[in-house]
């Protein structure tokens, strides 16, 4: 990985640390985690684990990396792998066992990102709720962010990518508690039918959903909550649609994206038959997104006048015109905040301004800085 940096950059990459294979314990989902602390998969210095095995690579803080993103924000991978077996998804296959970085590395990794420059650190995983589960640490994702508040530099902390059946009271109480923790929760839920869900080998119901999504808002007020779900899976029938819609009516998510089922090779869903048409999937998806794009207008007209603090991330398509994102706006996938009214050339990428809302076009809200 290293010379990999290295080449990269056109040169010997600096810094670089001997791989370290990392294999936590081999725990399921749901059942006591072992307290036996993870050893080496191999000897310190080998390249490649054994051969047939899952990969065991996970990168640390001395590992070099460049960033692929503007330098106000970075994303922080603190695990790697999966110990799912969802019907769709063959990452477990492709990246191994759940295993945890240990949270000293993931905070010297953050502090040398806040010196240089990043404002907003985004935490990303399969399973980021399942952080330290592996190693035998409860707790340890409450933990790490209190850390990471800490740091001096960084503004924003956002949790991408975390699982319904793995969020617990401490991690909600932590992300209420940390004024750097963005009141952000991506949660993909991937259905609410139970059949579908059972059909998708997803570990929850609909009636365990409501009653998750109903204890996030009451404990993490003022939270925006953004899901992801698949139409068209095998099986699937317009009643099941139906139910998806009316979840999706009741919990007036923030962010919502659909995604159309497909076949994929090496998933236990490619033994099913696609009985779904190609076209009843893009129809169902396209009922979904426009249900959820009236709901979004309609909450966000009502937040005109509002005044709140924005991230900027750069100029928008016109000159006079700043691209910017709310707390709970993720970058990349979630809508913006676009900034008139203003001189541009004042504000730079990673600044925080405050703005008062004054009009919206279709997900997105419009916005002028406060003087």
């Amino acid at each position: 990985m290293p010379e990999i940096v290295g080449a990269l950059i056109g040169g010997a990459a600096t810094r670089a640390a001997p791989l370290t294979f990392f294999r936590g314990p081999r725990t399921a989902p749901g059942t006591a985690p072992s307290t036996r602390r993870p050893a080496p998969d191999t000897a310190p210095g080998t390249r490649h684990p054994a051969p047939g095995t899952l990969p065991t690579y996970i990168y640390d803080a001395e590992t070099p990396r460049v960033l692929a993103t503007p330098r106000h924000y970075a994303y922080v991978k603190i695990a790697e792998g999966c110990d799912y077996k969802c019907a769709f998804c063959i990452i477990p296959t492709l990246r191994g066992e759940y295993r945890s970085r240990p949270a000293g590395s993931i905070v010297r990794e953050a502090h040398a990102l806040a010196a240089r420059g990043v404002k907003e650190l985004l935490l990303i995983s399969q399973d980021t709720t399942f952080y330290g589960v592996d190693r035998g640490e409860r707790g340890a994702l409450p933990r790490l962010l209190r850390a990471l508040n800490q740091v001096d530099g960084l503004e924003w902390i956002r949790l991408l990518y975390l699982y319904p059946t793995t969020i617990d009271d401490d991690t909600l109480a932590a992300m209420a508690e940390c004024d750097k923790v963005c009141k952000y929760i991506d949660l993909p839920l991937q259905h609410a039918s139970n059949a579908v869900l059972k059909r998708m080998k997803r570990p929850g119901t609909r009636q365990n959903y409501d009653k998750l999504l109903n204890r996030i808002r009451t404990r993490v007020p003022g939270v925006a909550l953004r899901t992801t779900f698949i139409v068209g899976f095998p099986g699937e029938t317009v009643a099941d649609v139906d139910e998806l819609c009316a979840f999706i009516t009741v919990h007036a998510f923030d962010h919502v994206g659909v995604f159309t089922y497909s076949n994929e090779e090496g998933t236990s869903a490619y033994q099913l038959d696609d009985d779904v048409p190609a076209k009843t999937k893009t129809a169902r998806r396209a009922r979904v997104m426009g249900m959820q794009k009236r709901l979004v207008r309609k909450r966000l007209r009502a937040r005109i006048g509002e005044r709140v603090r924005v991230l900027v991330d750069g100029p928008a398509d016109h000159d006079l015109v700043l691209r910017a994102r709310l707390g709970t706006q993720a970058p990349d996938i979630d809508a913006s905040v676009y900034l008139t009214g203003c001189d541009p050339s004042c504000l730079r990428p990673g600044d925080l301004v405050e703005v008062e809302l004054v009009g919206t076009r279709d997900y997105d809200l419009i916005a002028r800085p406060v003087l």
